[in-house]
Protein backbone atom coordinates (compact mmCIF):
# COMPACT_ATOMS: atom_id res chain seq x y z
CA UNK A 1 0.00 0.00 0.00
CA UNK A 2 1.52 3.45 -1.30
CA UNK A 3 0.22 5.63 1.52
CA UNK A 4 1.87 8.75 0.46
CA UNK A 5 0.91 8.69 -2.55
CA UNK A 6 -2.64 8.60 -1.15
CA UNK A 7 -2.15 11.07 1.26
CA UNK A 8 -0.36 13.73 -1.53
CA UNK A 9 -3.41 12.43 -4.52
CA UNK A 10 -5.97 12.73 -1.58
CA UNK A 11 -4.65 16.19 -1.08
CA UNK A 12 -4.44 17.96 -4.22
CA UNK A 13 -8.04 16.58 -4.79
CA UNK A 14 -9.65 17.73 -1.12
CA UNK A 15 -8.14 21.33 -1.92
CA UNK A 16 -9.34 21.78 -5.42
CA UNK A 17 -12.26 23.53 -5.43
CA UNK A 18 -15.78 22.01 -6.30
CA UNK A 19 -19.46 21.95 -5.76
CA UNK A 20 -18.98 20.81 -2.29
CA UNK A 21 -16.50 24.06 -1.51
CA UNK A 22 -19.06 25.84 -2.94
CA UNK A 23 -21.95 24.83 -1.61
CA UNK A 24 -20.01 25.04 2.17
CA UNK A 25 -19.57 28.33 1.87
CA UNK A 26 -23.09 29.21 0.54
CA UNK A 27 -24.08 27.59 3.86
CA UNK A 28 -21.33 29.64 5.74
CA UNK A 29 -23.11 32.88 4.45
CA UNK A 30 -26.62 31.48 5.46
CA UNK A 31 -26.00 29.68 8.54
CA UNK A 32 -22.71 31.22 10.00
CA UNK A 33 -19.83 28.44 10.93
CA UNK A 34 -22.51 26.06 12.52
CA UNK A 35 -24.27 25.68 8.61
CA UNK A 36 -20.64 25.41 7.26
CA UNK A 37 -19.47 22.74 9.57
CA UNK A 38 -22.96 20.31 9.17
CA UNK A 39 -22.61 20.99 5.51
CA UNK A 40 -18.85 19.61 5.49
CA UNK A 41 -20.10 16.55 8.03
CA UNK A 42 -22.91 15.75 5.44
CA UNK A 43 -20.55 15.71 2.37
CA UNK A 44 -18.07 13.36 4.38
CA UNK A 45 -21.56 11.05 5.00
CA UNK A 46 -21.82 11.03 1.27
CA UNK A 47 -18.22 9.81 0.47
CA UNK A 48 -18.27 7.43 3.31
CA UNK A 49 -21.68 6.59 1.71
CA UNK A 50 -19.32 5.69 -1.65
CA UNK A 51 -16.26 4.43 -0.16
CA UNK A 52 -18.85 1.66 1.48
CA UNK A 53 -20.14 0.98 -1.87
CA UNK A 54 -16.81 0.95 -3.02
CA UNK A 55 -15.15 -1.77 -0.93
CA UNK A 56 -18.69 -3.41 -1.38
CA UNK A 57 -18.04 -3.63 -4.93
CA UNK A 58 -21.46 -1.94 -5.69
CA UNK A 59 -19.73 1.23 -6.87
CA UNK A 60 -18.61 -0.48 -10.24
CA UNK A 61 -21.61 -1.63 -10.73
CA UNK A 62 -22.72 1.58 -10.76
CA UNK A 63 -20.62 3.32 -13.02
CA UNK A 64 -21.33 0.14 -16.08
CA UNK A 65 -24.99 1.01 -15.62
CA UNK A 66 -25.52 3.84 -17.92
CA UNK A 67 -29.00 4.49 -17.37
CA UNK A 68 -28.31 4.52 -13.83
CA UNK A 69 -25.23 6.79 -13.96
CA UNK A 70 -27.10 9.30 -16.48
CA UNK A 71 -30.14 9.46 -13.67
CA UNK A 72 -27.85 10.42 -10.79
CA UNK A 73 -25.69 12.94 -13.19
CA UNK A 74 -29.03 14.77 -13.83
CA UNK A 75 -30.65 14.53 -10.37
CA UNK A 76 -26.85 16.10 -8.61
CA UNK A 77 -26.96 18.67 -11.59
CA UNK A 78 -31.03 19.52 -10.81
CA UNK A 79 -30.37 19.55 -6.70
CA UNK A 80 -26.98 22.18 -7.37
CA UNK A 81 -29.08 24.37 -9.65
CA UNK A 82 -32.18 24.52 -7.05
CA UNK A 83 -29.42 25.26 -4.65
CA UNK A 84 -28.28 27.95 -6.19
CA UNK A 85 -31.47 28.91 -7.20
CA UNK A 86 -31.88 29.76 -3.03
CA UNK A 87 -28.69 31.31 -2.61
CA UNK A 88 -29.93 33.59 -5.02
CA UNK A 89 -33.21 34.09 -3.71
CA UNK A 90 -31.19 34.32 -0.44
CA UNK A 91 -29.15 37.17 -1.56
CA UNK A 92 -32.53 39.20 -3.32
CA UNK A 93 -34.64 38.76 -0.29
CA UNK A 94 -32.37 39.78 2.62
CA UNK A 95 -32.41 42.96 3.72
CA UNK A 96 -30.12 45.29 5.74
CA UNK A 97 -29.72 43.77 9.80
CA UNK A 98 -31.69 46.24 11.40
CA UNK A 99 -34.68 45.22 9.63
CA UNK A 100 -34.47 41.64 9.26
CA UNK A 101 -35.71 38.91 11.72
CA UNK A 102 -33.50 36.43 12.94
CA UNK A 103 -36.20 33.77 11.79
CA UNK A 104 -35.79 34.94 8.11
CA UNK A 105 -36.91 32.52 5.88
CA UNK A 106 -33.48 33.14 3.57
CA UNK A 107 -31.58 32.04 6.79
CA UNK A 108 -30.56 27.88 6.62
CA UNK A 109 -30.48 25.97 10.25
CA UNK A 110 -31.28 23.07 11.71
CA UNK A 111 -30.30 19.60 9.67
CA UNK A 112 -30.59 21.81 6.17
CA UNK A 113 -26.82 22.15 6.09
CA UNK A 114 -26.32 18.30 6.71
CA UNK A 115 -28.88 17.00 4.43
CA UNK A 116 -27.21 19.23 1.18
CA UNK A 117 -24.20 18.56 1.73
CA UNK A 118 -24.99 14.67 2.11
CA UNK A 119 -27.63 14.83 -1.10
CA UNK A 120 -25.07 16.84 -3.15
CA UNK A 121 -22.15 14.53 -2.56
CA UNK A 122 -24.32 11.46 -3.16
CA UNK A 123 -25.47 13.09 -6.63
CA UNK A 124 -22.54 14.08 -7.73
CA UNK A 125 -21.23 10.61 -10.07
CA UNK A 126 -17.86 11.87 -10.33
CA UNK A 127 -17.58 10.52 -6.73
CA UNK A 128 -19.19 6.99 -7.30
CA UNK A 129 -16.37 7.50 -10.34
CA UNK A 130 -13.38 8.73 -8.70
CA UNK A 131 -13.91 6.32 -5.44
CA UNK A 132 -14.21 3.37 -7.20
CA UNK A 133 -10.98 4.21 -9.78
CA UNK A 134 -9.13 5.94 -6.95
CA UNK A 135 -8.85 3.69 -3.62
CA UNK A 136 -8.01 0.29 -5.75
CA UNK A 137 -5.08 2.03 -7.07
CA UNK A 138 -3.30 2.50 -3.40
CA UNK A 139 -3.70 -1.21 -2.22
CA UNK A 140 -1.85 -4.80 -4.18
CA UNK A 141 -4.82 -7.04 -5.82
CA UNK A 142 -3.92 -9.18 -2.98
CA UNK A 143 -4.34 -6.09 -0.29
CA UNK A 144 -7.75 -4.96 -2.01
CA UNK A 145 -9.53 -5.96 1.07
CA UNK A 146 -13.15 -4.45 2.40
CA UNK A 147 -11.02 -3.28 5.15
CA UNK A 148 -8.29 -1.79 3.43
CA UNK A 149 -10.62 -0.04 1.21
CA UNK A 150 -12.76 1.25 3.51
CA UNK A 151 -9.59 2.82 5.58
CA UNK A 152 -8.48 4.31 2.60
CA UNK A 153 -11.89 5.77 2.11
CA UNK A 154 -12.53 6.53 5.76
CA UNK A 155 -9.13 8.59 6.08
CA UNK A 156 -9.89 10.67 2.91
CA UNK A 157 -13.94 11.62 4.12
CA UNK A 158 -12.03 12.87 7.65
CA UNK A 159 -9.37 14.71 5.05
CA UNK A 160 -12.81 16.24 3.69
CA UNK A 161 -14.11 17.18 6.65
CA UNK A 162 -11.24 19.05 8.43
CA UNK A 163 -10.51 20.83 4.86
CA UNK A 164 -14.00 21.81 4.39
CA UNK A 165 -14.91 23.15 8.55
CA UNK A 166 -11.55 24.77 8.04
CA UNK A 167 -13.18 26.54 5.24
CA UNK A 168 -16.42 26.94 6.77
CA UNK A 169 -14.88 28.55 10.15
CA UNK A 170 -12.38 30.99 7.85
CA UNK A 171 -15.42 32.25 6.11
CA UNK A 172 -18.01 32.87 8.72
CA UNK A 173 -14.84 35.16 10.44
CA UNK A 174 -14.43 36.93 7.31
CA UNK A 175 -18.54 37.11 6.66
CA UNK A 176 -18.99 38.55 10.20
CA UNK A 177 -17.60 41.87 8.85
CA UNK A 178 -19.98 42.78 5.95
CA UNK A 179 -23.05 40.03 7.29
CA UNK A 180 -26.32 41.00 6.07
CA UNK A 181 -25.06 43.90 4.15
CA UNK A 182 -24.36 44.62 0.69
CA UNK A 183 -21.05 42.54 0.54
CA UNK A 184 -23.08 40.30 1.75
CA UNK A 185 -25.46 39.78 -0.66
CA UNK A 186 -22.76 39.99 -3.44
CA UNK A 187 -21.47 36.89 -2.07
CA UNK A 188 -24.64 35.09 -1.75
CA UNK A 189 -25.02 36.11 -4.98
CA UNK A 190 -21.93 34.78 -6.36
CA UNK A 191 -22.08 31.76 -5.02
CA UNK A 192 -25.91 30.80 -6.06
CA UNK A 193 -24.29 31.79 -9.74
CA UNK A 194 -21.44 29.33 -9.40
CA UNK A 195 -23.71 26.55 -7.79
CA UNK A 196 -25.75 26.68 -11.21
CA UNK A 197 -22.78 26.91 -13.03
CA UNK A 198 -22.06 23.64 -11.66
CA UNK A 199 -24.71 22.07 -12.35
CA UNK A 200 -25.15 23.52 -15.89
CA UNK A 201 -21.31 21.78 -16.47
CA UNK A 202 -22.61 18.46 -14.23
CA UNK A 203 -25.44 18.01 -16.47
CA UNK A 204 -23.83 18.51 -20.06
CA UNK A 205 -20.86 16.70 -19.86
CA UNK A 206 -19.70 13.04 -20.54
CA UNK A 207 -18.07 10.76 -18.63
Amino acid sequence: MNFAAFLGISILVIVTPGQDTALTIRNTLLGGRRGGIATAAGVSTGQLTWTVATSAGLAALLVASEPVFIALRWAGAAYLVFLGLQALRAAISSRPRSSQSAASPTRVGGWAPYRQGVLSNLGNPKMVVFFSSLLPQFVSQGQATFANLLLLGLIFCSMTFVWLSWYAVVVARVGDFPRRDRIQRALEATTGLVLIGLGLRLATERR
